[in-house]
């Protein structure tokens, strides 16, 4: 019994992993299209370079794994795995494909257009390994100008930015809330200037493009909060009111946990999209599928929004 295996080839795995998938010598010979003798003598090859018996051929006619030919078929499969992925990057590679894409998209942007984003890539680039950020405010522009990023989503905070390339991706509607049982969640109108008597939760700007900005910002009292998760878990706890958009909040608004608020100077906003990328850094063929989704997201929005408008429009007589 040998105490150092040696080094099995890719050729003599593949042999191995056809025997298990077919079920026997013969017949992964004729997957193969080589001998039966030939399987053969690649199985017992690679039984004796790695020191051990894979097969059980004595108490059956068709050939059983051993329980090390079980543990040997489950680093077999992974070595194949391996180099099927390999070859398709590489692959890839030849055909212009990038390697790798790295987005980052706005906290504001709705979780379905983020999903559908997402498995959509997944599938149309399996190999393409996607680096997701999220971040809000001015940081998304920021790390696409530091090429952090190849793409980003991003709000309309930033647009005077040299060096950007711009395209209109949509909006998502922001509006005020807070728990039902805060002060400003009343049925009536609230007079003007009583949202400065009230904490005002407010998403911060870890950027150093519109950092000391504010945005939207009513509240003589402040907290602001780096994540916008955490601004949406203090708001359903009744620690303030704050500005949300209406995509993360409408089960909060349908159970009664948030209230939307009806204040005299804010009712409602739209917060606006734009992909950006580099101009001198052009994206490539799957960064360029990418955009080309969250645009089609922004395209079929729109069109939801015309329709919804003209169900609201009396019928010409």
């Amino acid at each position: 019994m040998i105490s150092d295996p040696g080094t099995p080839t890719l050729d003599q795995l593949r042999v191995f992993l056809t025997v298990v998938e077919v079920g026997s010598f013969a017949g992964a010979a004729r997957k193969l299209h080589r001998a039966t003798s030939v399987v053969s003598y690649s199985i017992a090859n690679l039984e004796m370079q790695l020191g051990v018996s894979l097969f059980d051929r004595q108490t059956t006619r068709k050939p059983q794994l051993t329980e090390a030919g079980r543990t040997v078929l489950a680093e077999a499969r992974t070595i194949a795995n391996g180099v099927h992925g390999l070859r398709a990057k590489v692959k890839g590679l030849l055909q212009g494909l990038e390697a790798e894409v790295h987005v980052v998209l706005d906290v504001m942007l709705p979780p379905e257009r983020v999903v559908d984003a997402l498995k959509s890539f997944r599938e149309a680039f399996p190999t393409v390994a996607l680096h997701l950020h999220m971040e809000a405010l001015g940081a998304v522009t920021e790390l696409v100008l530091n090429r952090h990023a190849i793409i980003g989503v991003s709000g309309h905070l930033s647009r005077d930015i040299d060096g950007i390339e711009r395209m209109a991706a949509g909006s998502v509607e922001l509006i005020p809330v807070a728990s039902a049982d805060h002060p400003l969640a009343s049925d009536t109108a609230n007079m003007p200037g009583a949202s400065r008597e009230y904490t005002q939760l407010v998403l911060s700007d870890r950027s150093q493009l519109t950092k000391g900005k504010d945005f939207a910002v009513l509240g003589n009292r402040t907290w602001r909060l780096a994540d916008l998760g955490a601004k949406h878990m203090l708001l359903r706890e009744g620690i303030g009111w704050g500005n949300m958009p209406l995509p993360m909040v409408e089960e909060d608004l349908r159970s009664g946990r948030l209230v939307h608020l009806n204040l005299a100077e804010f009712r409602s906003g739209t917060y606006t999209f734009d992909v950006i990328h580099r101009t001198d850094l052009p994206p490539g063929p799957a960064a360029r599928w990418l955009i080309e989704r969250f645009l089609q997201q922004a395209d079929k929005q729109e069109a939801q929004q015309v329709r919804q408008r003209s169900g609201r429009l009396p019928k010409q007589k």
